[in-house]
């Protein structure tokens, strides 16, 4: 029995004690409380619906740990994952936080999180073509008149909120300056919506073309 503690002692020595330098490394760290801003990511959205404008895409997470667990290096890849797969239709929902949202590092203890719900409104996601509208920031010079306006395409599809999507008329030119034109010109324009919240599904750019005339 001697014999099996005696049998490579320094090294089962040298083993303990590596083990006992660890141990009070860690555990000798000063125990900290720390806030840290963590970025929100949502999966299994359904393809036809869209989280709301209002929604926040971080929150702060309070957690405890040791000082060498809560340095930027340690938390840099720090989530929080929402699983909308439970999301069928438009409609509000609301998400607790828990710590099983959360990656921790090891030894880090959540505390809470700031806000701890996440409340999000969901919406249909529509598509539909609007016409485009020229729009003038200056108009021919004095004995001409604006004769004929032509928009090539005439119409572009947007895209968005159901209730956003429906309320927009038409798409708009970027102004045009038609102070130097006496003939027909062709202008090479982009075009855009007013809200925020919709956006194109088709290239931008549009031809205007604007036959000025002289007045009689």
């Amino acid at each position: 029995m001697w014999s099996l503690v005696t049998r490579n002692f320094w090294w089962k020595l040298g083993s303990v004690a590596m083990a006992m330098l660890l141990w009070i490394a860690i555990d000798g760290e000063p125990v900290l409380v720390t806030t840290h801003a963590v970025p929100i990511l949502y999966k299994n959205l359904p393809k036809d619906l869209l989280i709301g404008s209002d929604s926040i895409d971080q929150v702060r997470v309070e957690m405890r740990g040791p000082s060498g667990r809560l340095t930027e290096a340690s938390l840099a890849d720090l989530t929080v994952v929402v699983d909308l797969s439970s999301i069928t239709g438009p409609g509000e929902r609301t998400f607790t936080l828990a710590e099983s949202d959360f990656h921790l590092p090891a030894g880090v203890v959540f505390r809470r999180s700031i806000p701890s719900q996440l409340h999000l409104r969901f919406g249909r996601r529509i598509s539909r073509e609007v016409p485009v509208q020229a729009r003038f920031s200056a108009q021919p010079p004095e004995g001409y008149t604006i004769a004929h306006v032509a928009i090539a395409p005439a119409t572009i599809r947007i895209a968005g909120p159901e209730g956003r999507v429906n309320a927009i008329t038409s798409a708009q030119t970027d102004a045009i300056d038609l102070s130097a034109v006496t003939g027909p010109a062709e202008i090479r324009v982009n075009t855009f919506v007013a809200d925020p919240q919709v956006w194109l599904e088709t290239a931008p750019a549009v031809t205007v073309t604007v036959t000025v005339a002289k007045t009689r």
